[in-house]
């Protein structure tokens, strides 16, 4: 595309060279020098500016150039339009001129059809690009595209990935294929949309690729009018059309072509975005290891030097790319012919902690526009995208730490909006959303099972973003410790405080937890990462009074022993807590009180007798608790009867707790009990009779517990139960009679053998829906609490 249109530029520059100056000369017979002309000069001049540097250009530089060789043409023509209209001016103001004039505009207008008739020739910007020379990876993504695309009654594939890593390469290896040829013969359009598309352009494009008389039309109901006309024209025989580089705001020009669809039309689109309303998009993976060292060996054309250079020091080279072709081709390249100390220091740079992206800017201009397609109406995904950079690199990211995060920061209240704000990175490539369990599809606000991840290239992305700004004016503060080695400006105290206000901590398995003091007045997040068995927090969270989120995940095989938790004692503002493989027992010894903690979330970790005989009474420490989370706390058999004193409590939840027997029997005291989630716990026999006191009891969950035998005889005493979930309770014979008396429920989900004990009660329960879900025989989430 680039080097044809290149060439077209050059030789209307060249044409017009001499024709100007012979209009300047007409010109000066006249009234001297018009406007018009002194602007075709200047753009000119710049033209030929940008031919200098076009040639001169890097292949991985010339996008940057081809928008602007477009707009240069469009102002060459446009100008040149002008001086027609201004030459038929001048013959009626000047006839002795005429000739010269009526010359040099016949000549003009001869050029510009030269290049008309020679853009046509090079088929225009529907030409399906050359792939690179060499390709590595993507036969088997070849193979998958293929037959998502020719699969019967698919119109419509998006084919997406973060920015450089190949779309356009397998898109273009996908028109030369020779089972795509053989298919479309030649009836393949290949069309760049980038970010502002503009659905005339693309149809004039489209018609000039056939050798057809160009349209002249400008509004988007006659664009529509004459792709239709396009379509039926060239859609008898099959085809397929590529939609090249399409942002997210573009799904206007997608509908368009959606709606247009036949028989016969295949619709390629690459893009950033999944734009999953058009269907299931094909999702393309970063390169394996033998592709991204065969990648790196082309792109440094190490050939026969590889024999003098150590195997170790390319794999080093490629394992810092992280798989991402457009990393190592560019890696590659400027390390191409360079010494090998060369080579040394990039790799010494990159393990005392800088990024590849600082080094290499074209790596960084691709992967930088992702974000900056992010306008000011969606600054806060931009700002979500950038959080994810906190955490410790190749681990997941648990949805429910981010809902507890941007609730406190941004205000984000209704956990949903969270939920979404992540599908937006996952659909625009920036984050991955991954559910552990595939039957976990309801809509109950149950989040447990969602995580993130990302790739490392746009964790390091995200990192870039947070160190824009001097250390003592950042948002965010991330440090990361290696043993007890501090970073320098903390050992020296440089900084009498710093403004941060989500700030994370990550130490390794040899960190002694001997801190030294820090000021942070402002954080309203903090997060701890650690490895160690015995961890201590450091002293200087005592002074944090506008700590709202506090974070505390181990990464060892067992649960940390956890000291000088009471430290957290009387914070003001603290109103959510998540503690991740901790021993409970190790914190009860401190007696604490929070009165403005409103969630507790417990993942992975040890109860034992935590909640029992310790210092801690729950009811006193958490008076104003809200919610209560106990996921995987695979020692607890009963919750503590203290439980019950929490009548501020309004969501209860223990999910995948397998020994978990009974509940407290007073567990009816908690009557302003909204929310109760008993999911997975697969040894609960039954449910006290005290729950028909939940009068509030909105939602109740005891899906997957497998040894409940009976509800209670009662539970139609739950006046605003709505939701019922007890899908695979398979030892639940019969449900009690008053059931009838549950004049709010709505929604009851369950397996196809629960379901045929509600047919006595299912004609007069009017108002009922019945969500019957297939029996899920992935086991797989079995194994999670060892993952």
């Amino acid at each position: 595309m680039f080097k044809p249109q290149l060439g077209d530029i050059k030789s209307t520059l060249d044409s017009l060279q001499p024709l100007i100056k012979e209009m300047a000369e007409c010109e000066k017979e006249l009234d001297g020098p018009e406007e018009e002309l002194e602007n075709l000069r200047v753009e000119m001049e710049g033209g030929v500016e940008l031919i200098r540097k076009c040639s001169k250009a890097s292949r991985f530089k010339q996008y940057k150039y081809g928008s602007r060789l477009v707009e240069l043409s469009k102002s060459l023509q446009r100008l040149l339009g002008i001086l027609k209209v201004q030459g038929i001016r001048d013959v009626k103001k000047a006839l002795v001129s005429v000739r010269n004039v009526e010359n040099v505009l016949h000549r003009i207008e001869g050029n510009c059809v030269i290049q008309n008739n020679q853009s046509e020739k090079n088929e225009g910007w529907c030409a399906v690009p050359e792939p690179p020379t060499i390709t590595v990876g993507l036969d088997l993504p070849l193979r998958e595209l293929k037959m998502k695309l020719f699969k019967d009654g698919v119109s419509m594939v998006i084919l997406t990935a973060p920015g450089g890593c190949g779309k356009t390469t397998l898109a273009t290896k996908l028109c030369q294929d020779a089972e795509v040829k053989d298919k479309f013969k030649s009836n393949v359009f290949f069309v760049t949309v980038s970010k502002k598309p503009n659905l005339y352009l693309i149809v004039k494009e489209l018609y000039h690729r056939t050798g057809a008389q160009v349209p002249d039309f400008q509004s988007e109901v006659t664009s529509v009018s004459w792709l239709q006309k396009f379509l039926k024209q060239t859609g008898q025989n099959p085809m397929l059309l590529v939609l090249d580089d399409v942002w997210a705001g573009s799904e206007f020009i997608l509908e368009k072509f959606d709606e247009l669809k036949m028989t016969n039309y295949k619709i390629l689109v690459t893009s950033r975005s999944a734009f999953p309303r058009f269907g299931s998009p094909y999702f393309l993976e970063c390169l394996n290891r033998e592709d991204a060292m065969a990648l790196f060996h082309h792109a440094a054309s190490l050939g026969d030097r590889s024999s003098y250079i150590s195997e170790d020091l390319p794999r080093k080279i490629v394992e810092r790319c992280m798989g991402y072709p457009l990393a190592i081709t560019v890696v590659g390249r400027s390390l191409c012919g360079q010494p090998i100390e060369i080579w040394q220091k990039r790799v010494l740079e990159w393990s005392r902690g800088s990024s590849v992206l600082k080094s290499e800017h074209d790596l960084l201009d691709c992967l930088q526009r992702s974000l900056d397609a992010l306008d000011e109406e969606k600054s806060l995904i931009r700002e979500c995208f950038i959080d994810l950079g906190l955490f410790p690199e190749d681990k997941r990211i648990s949805a429910t730490v981010l809902i507890d995060m941007w609730a406190e920061v941004y205000g984000i209240n209704e956990d949903i909006s969270s939920i979404v704000n992540l599908y937006e990175l996952a659909s625009r490539s920036l984050a991955n959303l991954a559910v552990t369990r595939k039957d976990n599809k309801d809509s109950d606000g149950y989040y447990t099972e969602h995580f993130v991840t990302q790739h490392d290239m746009l964790r390091e992305l995200a990192i870039l973003q947070m160190s824009q700004e001097p250390l003592q004016h950042r948002m965010r503060l991330m440090i990361d410790i290696c043993g007890d080695n501090l970073p320098m400006w903390w050992k020296e105290q440089n900084y009498e405080s710093l403004i941060a206000r989500l700030v994370s901590i990550s130490t390794d398995e040899e960190f002694s937890s001997k801190w030294q003091n820090l000021q942070l007045p402002e954080a309203e997040v903090l997060i701890l990462n650690f490895q160690t068995k015995y961890y201590a927090l450091p002293e200087f969270v005592e002074k944090m009074n506008k700590l709202k989120t506090l974070v505390l995940t181990s990464y060892g095989i067992t649960p940390a022993e956890l000291n000088n938790f009471q430290l957290v004692d009387s914070k003001p503002n603290l109103k959510r807590i998540r503690l991740e493989r901790i021993s409970i027992p190790s914190i009860s010894r401190y007696p604490i009180q929070l009165k403005s903690l409103q969630k507790i979330s417990l993942f992975m970790c040890r109860i034992g007798q935590g909640f029992g005989n310790g210092s801690i009474h729950i009811s006193e420490a958490f008076p104003n608790l809200v919610e209560m989370n106990i996921d995987y706390c695979n020692d607890l058999v009963e919750l503590p009867p203290q439980l019950c004193d929490l009548v501020q409590l309004k969501k209860l939840s223990v999910t995948n707790s397998h020994k978990l027997s009974a509940l407290p029997e007073d567990i009816g005291n908690l009557v302003n009990l909204e929310l109760l989630r008993l999911r997975c716990c697969t040894d609960l026999s039954e449910l006290p009779g005290s729950v028909r006191n939940l009068k509030k009891l909105n939602l109740l969950d005891i899906s997957d517990c497998f040894s409940i035998k009976e509800l209670p005889e009662d539970i139609g005493e739950l006046c605003n139960l709505e939701r019922l979930n007890m899908r695979q309770c398979s030892r639940l014979n019969e449900l009690p009679s008053s059931v009838l008396d549950l004049e709010q429920l709505k929604e009851v989900t369950c397996d196809e053998e629960t379901e045929i004990l509600w047919e006595p009660f299912l004609p007069f329960l009017k108002n009922i829906h019945m969500k019957v879900v297939k029996e899920d025989i992935n086991l797989n989430w079995l194994h999670k609490a060892h993952c």
